[in-house]
């Protein structure tokens, strides 16, 4: 798993957030992120977050207006007329997702692929790399991940990862790093039992404050967060006793309404 600590420090002053999973602040990634922005509000942030889920945000018809007819305003009329202004007005840029089928939610696809209007349709040499520039100049993010998972092991956010620092390149943001949270269902039920695992959510506070302080996530943090729980052959066996007691019931009521 890749981690980056960056030399430079800046501190940010606007947050925004994209919490792109379907269950919001129900959700295992809002346990990660609650915490983080916590951290974030006490050092001293303004924090907004938007929710993907609220947002009407259609898909890109690809036909490129917003860049060859009316330059950085796309021709659909929803929430990303809303969402545009946030982003330029920005200081640091964070994706809240769980991983769904090796990657991000669809709607959170979607955010991305409709940010093409602060890009200029030209291409330039940046880094070696062809790129296309900042519409007016704008001013680069600093950027981070946090991400869920159902599977037990890290490798499963790699896919994402490497997703995310090609965007990052391509709208010229600074990735600094990701709170990532394998096996994820166990945290709600091993909450529930009064198990120890304050400390994990303790360090995604503990990265908000730094993320904010210094534009950088410290790999202490990193590893805190996504650190084992339990034995993979448990969390698998306590998983499938889950869904067979949840599908026992289902059946059960269905037969009782027969």
């Amino acid at each position: 798993m890749a981690e980056t600590d960056t030399e430079s420090e800046e501190v940010i002053m606007k947050l925004l957030v994209f919490n792109c999973s379907p269950n919001m602040d129900r959700g295992n990634t809002a346990l990660i992120l609650q915490p983080f922005l916590e951290g974030a509000t006490e050092a001293g942030a303004e924090v907004e977050i938007l929710y993907s889920r609220k947002l009407d945000v259609k898909p890109c018809l690809g036909e490129y207006a917003c860049w060859l007819k009316s330059p950085g305003v796309c021709l659909q009329h929803d929430d990303m007329r809303e969402v545009l202004p946030k982003l330029k007005e920005a200081d640091a840029i964070v994706f809240a997702v769980p991983v769904y089928c090796d990657g991000v939610t669809g709607p959170m696809k979607n955010l991305m692929d409709r940010m093409i209007p602060i890009a200029e349709p030209f291409i330039e040499m940046r880094r070696g790399h062809c790129r296309h520039p900042a519409r007016d100049g704008g001013k680069p993010k600093t950027f981070a991940l946090i991400s869920s998972c159902g599977f037990w092991e890290t490798d499963n956010f790699k896919p994402m990862i490497v997703h995310m620092k090609a965007f990052c390149k391509n709208t010229n943001w600074r990735y600094v790093g990701a709170l990532v949270r394998p096996h994820a269902g166990a945290l709600k039920p091993m909450m529930e039992m009064g198990m120890k695992i304050d400390p994990i959510f303790a360090a995604a506070r503990s990265a908000g404050g730094a993320f904010i302080k210094t534009g950088r996530i410290p790999r202490k943090y990193q590893r805190q967060v996504r650190r084992k729980l339990l034995p993979r052959f448990l969390y698998i066996q306590k998983a499938n006793e889950h869904f067979r007691q949840v599908l026992e019931k289902r059946d059960t009521n269905a037969a009782s309404d027969s």
